[in-house]
């Protein structure tokens, strides 16, 4: 989409950072700042409001709302962290309702990338350069880190 692209180039220079900060929160402590959530809803607010139609613009906040609901129900089944939650609602309308099945597809191609990446950099000297990280105790999977991933990787492949 010409829209999802011009969106996409003014949004992933802003964004990349703060998914590159909520990976590594997440690896560090499992846990997702609420200043992160925040910062990455104002990209949102200010970068969609200037590079979307209005319309549009206005319609992905209902994204937002969706996401966090479903996000809301997940964490009460322990199905997910409530800064899991928290952050893909942020992250949902970033995401062009044309694209919800090959961001779906996405995201499970990045889910199982970078769960196998923790893994294995766990059994590796990384776990010594980074001590004390939670990660690499935890049986759980830190999801910053395929949540912060998957929208780098779907905002620069919009706008290529």
């Amino acid at each position: 989409m010409i829209e999802n692209a011009n969106f996409a180039m003014w949004a992933l220079p802003f964004a990349a950072p703060i998914c590159l900060w909520v990976a590594w929160s997440d690896m560090k402590t499992m846990l997702i700042p609420n200043k992160a959530v925040l910062a990455l809803v104002i990209v949102f607010a200010v970068i969609g409001f200037l590079a979307l139609p209005f319309e549009a613009y206005l319609w992905r906040w209902s994204h937002l709302v969706v996401v966090l609901i479903v996000g809301f129900v997940m964490n009460m089944l322990g199905l997910l962290g409530a800064g899991d939650a928290k952050f893909a609602a942020a992250m949902a309308p970033f995401i062009a309702l044309a694209d919800v099945t090959q961001f779906a597809i996405l995201f499970g191609i990045v889910l199982l990338a970078t769960f196998a990446l923790h893994r294995v950099a766990r059994l590796t000297p990384l776990r010594n350069a980074t001590p004390g990280w939670e990660s690499w105790e935890r049986k759980e999977f830190p999801m910053g880190l395929a949540l912060g991933a998957v929208l780098v990787v779907y905002l620069a492949r919009s706008v290529y």
